[in-house]
Parts: structure tokens; C-alpha cells; sequence
């Protein structure tokens, strides 16, 4: 997990994501998952990129199964992303990097 990216958990996503003060994308994954694991390196460097002005999450679905499923996350890996406590936009799998850019690029 890269330096700009958080980790969060059904207790605190509300105060870290819904109440952020930036936009915010959260990556929804597993351990498991191999195409979690590919697309992990772009959420990363998304963080970077966007460091200040996007806040990247980072949510366990296994360990945190309330939360997804309240944004009905059916596959993994998901970005969803957050605009003032509301759902901005969403990707399911691992997409490629300029996917996620116009994503973001979308709340800035």
C-alpha cells in the first residue's frame, strides 16, 4: 500500500470517507484476489498523483463486510468514488490506469 493511501474499516469509513473534505475513492478487495492485486500499484499511484486533492482509501471486504454491501459491491475489485457523502461513480475490475484517472478527474 502506497503512502498516500488510508485504510479503512466499516467504523471509520463514515468519518474518513463520507465526511471527507475532498473527494474520495475507495478500492474494495480481498487478500485473495489476483485482480485486486493488479490493479493495487495504479490505486497507488493514482494516491500520488491526486495526493491533497483525492483522498484514496483502501477497504478489506472480508474484514469489513457491512460497508460493501450497503453499496451493493457484488465483485471486487470496485472503486467507488465519494463526493460529498454520495456516490460519484464506480468501476468493477481491474481497469486499466486511464479508467481511473477520468474517474477521478470526473469529482475534481
Amino acid at each position: 500500500m502506497g503512502e498516500n493511501t488510508i485504510n479503512v474499516s466499516d467504523s471509520n469509513f463514515e468519518s474518513m470517507v463520507l465526511k471527507s473534505d475532498v473527494p474520495a475513492l475507495v478500492d474494495f478487495w480481498a487478500s485473495w484476489c489476483a485482480p485486486c492485486k493488479a490493479i493495487a500499484p495504479i490505486v497507488d499511484e493514482m494516491a500520488a498523483a491526486y495526493s491533497g486533492k483525492v483522498r484514496v482509501a483502501k477497504m478489506n471486504v472480508d474484514d469489513n463486510p457491512s460497508t460493501p454491501g450497503r453499496y451493493g459491491v457484488r465483485g471486487i475489485p470496485t472503486l467507488i468514488l465519494f463526493k460529498d457523502g454520495k456516490v460519484v461513480d464506480q468501476l468493477v475490475g481491474a481497469v486499466p490506469k486511464d479508467q481511473v484517472r477520468e474517474l477521478i478527474e470526473k469529482a475534481l
